[in-house]
């Protein structure tokens, strides 16, 4: 009994492995016949019934294996029959009912169904279609060399290739060809020298079709040294043949040189289009520009999107928003924005995303900025409600270029018509017109903020308060410094810089210092600037060293240091320094004081020398 069930699996698992060894991608739609079916599907009365077809993988020995093992599983039965006198059919039929329910086979149906032949061994809905593919007929295909062929490419390929497949005696035909390319497993190098073999034989004719399937067996998992070798084989079949060469297949090769980073190969591959006789279509320019835009070749990807331009051919629009990113990430704004004028011409309007992104790029160029602002009107109502970072771009792109009346147009159509400004839009037009000059200007755009529910922030306060220091007018700069100190508990430490330095330049130092010490008070804390200001100012006009030695001790307690300067050169120059010296030292060693002192980077080697000065 047990014998018997042990034969039967045996059996079962032997025809499994001949059955799962030559899984194979589904082949090409060519008209097929099957072969002739075999006789040993009648051995197994209880067992699944095999497709005449799975028969055809197993070769000539295995099959003679297969009888054997199937003429031994009956002589264990009659065995076991003899020896029990039949006493154990009913076990040995209840074994076998449960050995069919264990693998989904009913007993008393010859065959099984679908679903139970998906159940049989696990198998998952890849190896089920690979079953379907193996049953499914070929038509002048000799199945054992075709098993031979696979064998061979699946190995290990040395030199002698090309002679193993000349010794084999091969029929050639594009079925059987393609049956060796959508094979899985086999390595792209060699699924080429194969092609290659195949192409130097004359009764085999090579077809788009048939080369296309190399191409795509290539590319789907890309080596670099399979894809530069598809190509040059490519090369020379373009060279050979005519006609035979199609843009899906030079458009695979540029994607999977895009993917490897190849953007010079890629570039190539275009440049090949006309010579091939092949018509670049919209998936070849954008995979040309992705495939340059990854390497950083802006100059050949311009060139490429002018080609596209040219001939009228663009892809759709989520790719051209992508094209649109690739061009301003190579600082290439008004080719990007040719090709927004181009997409939108044809009613192929690109996602807002990228759309933002150009608005932003055009908004940084002073030549650039009036087309951030056109594409400003191209936004639909319901966009344009929500596009306050684009106009505050644009907004600022125009103070930039001083064009303080553009702005300040922009700035109201946004509070007429949306979107809504904000902080950054009027901050932007008061820094313009504090620049300018125009500080009751600013001081108004400040008021219109407070009236649409804004709070005007420390940057907005501390630029008109730089424009008033600027023009000595401390009086209006100390209005607005108190004005900013009502509206904000904490205040930035430029604020109070830009007045310091207006009290310094006007000398009135003590309203300087004052203002210093009323900043802790603010809760700000004086920073290099402050101090470096106020001691340069103390030293070189007031000559007051006790208040400048006050603050260099100050700074020293604070953990602060002045920057690295040359004051001697830059402030009192090398003649200066000459005639500070005293006439009566010899030149040698009051030249070597001057360098020492003028080299000096430290602050109290300065104070110093001019210590030293006004002891004289």
């Amino acid at each position: 009994m047990w014998r018997s069930i042990a034969s039967r699996c045996s059996v079962t698992r032997h025809l499994g492995k001949k059955l799962f060894s030559l899984k194979r991608r589904p082949p090409s739609q060519v008209p097929s016949k099957t072969l002739a079916s075999s006789d040993c599907t009648s051995h197994f009365p209880r067992t699944r019934k095999f497709h005449h077809q799975d028969y055809r993988f197993f070769s000539h020995s295995s099959a003679s294996e297969f009888e054997n093992e199937t003429h031994d599983h009956t002589s264990s039965s009659e065995e076991l029959e003899l020896e029990t006198g039949g006493a154990c059919d009913d076990e040995i039929q209840t074994h076998d009912d449960s050995f069919s329910e264990t693998f989904g086979l009913n007993p008393d149906i010859d065959g099984v169904s679908e679903n139970n032949d998906a159940q049989m061994g696990g198998l998952s809905s890849n190896d089920q279609e690979m079953e379907r593919v193996s049953e499914e007929p070929l038509m002048g295909i000799d199945v054992g060399k075709l098993e031979n062929v696979l064998s061979l490419l699946q190995s290990t390929v040395d030199e002698s290739l090309e002679f193993s497949l000349d010794n084999m005696g091969l029929g050639l035909n594009e079925e059987f060809v393609v049956r060796v390319l959508e094979t899985p497993l086999i390595p792209g190098e060699h699924l080429i020298r194969f092609f290659k073999w195949a192409f130097s034989k004359s009764e085999f004719e090579v077809t788009s079709s048939v080369l296309g399937v190399l191409a795509r067996a290539i590319c789907n998992e890309p080596k670099r040294k399979d894809a530069y070798a598809l190509w040059d084989f490519v090369k020379e079949i373009g060279e050979k043949e005519s006609g035979v060469l199609s843009a899906e297949i030079l458009n695979q090769l540029i994607s999977v040189f895009s993917k490897l980073g190849k953007g010079k190969a890629a570039f190539e591959v275009f440049g090949k289009f006309e010579e091939f006789g092949c018509v670049p279509n919209s998936d070849t320019y954008y995979l040309t520009i992705e495939a340059l835009s990854r390497r950083a070749f802006s100059d050949w990807a311009v060139s490429v999107c002018q080609k596209m331009l040219d001939a009228g051919i663009l892809p759709e629009s989520e790719k051209i928003g992508n094209i649109i990113s690739f061009l301003c990430k190579g600082r290439r704004d008004k080719e990007a924005h040719a090709v927004y004028l181009a997409a939108n011409g044809k009613n192929r309007y690109p996602p807002q995303r990228p759309v933002n992104f150009l608005i932003s790029c055009l908004s940084k160029g002073d030549d650039t900025v009036h087309l951030a602002q056109q594409m400003l009107y191209d936004l639909s109502v319901e966009i344009r409600k929500h596009a306050v970072s684009p106009f505050s771009w644009v907004v600022r792109g125009l103070c930039r270029k001083s064009d303080t009346a553009g702005a300040k147009k922009l700035l109201f159509e946004m509070i007429e018509r949306g979107p809504p400004p904000g902080n950054a839009a009027f901050n932007s037009v008061v820094n313009a017109l504090s620049k300018a000059g125009d500080l009751e200007d600013a001081k108004e755009m400040l008021k219109l903020m407070e009236r649409r529910g804004l709070k005007p922030d420390v940057y907005a306060y501390s630029v008109i308060i730089s424009g008033y220091a600027k023009g000595g007018l401390m009086e209006e700069a100390c209005k607005v410094l108190s004005e900013a100190r009502e509206k904000h508990q904490k205040l930035h430490p430029v604020t109070f810089h830009s007045i310091i330095r207006g009290y310094c330049k006007l000398e009135e130092f003590d309203q300087a210092l004052k203002l210093l010490s009323e900043m802790k008070g603010y809760g700000v804390e004086a920073n290099v600037d402050e101090y470096n200001k106020l001691i340069q100012s103390l030293c070189l006009k007031a000559l007051d060293w006790q208040t400048a030695e006050k603050l260099l001790e100050e700074m020293k307690d604070k953990g602060l240091h002045l920057p690295v300067w040359g004051l001697m050169g830059s402030k009192i120059g090398t003649e200066q320094a000459h005639e500070l010296l005293e006439p009566e030292k010899e030149e040698g060693e009051g030249q070597s004081i001057m360098n020492s002192v003028c080299s000096s980077t430290r602050m109290p080697s300065l104070m110093l020398f001019f210590k030293v000065h006004t002891l004289k």
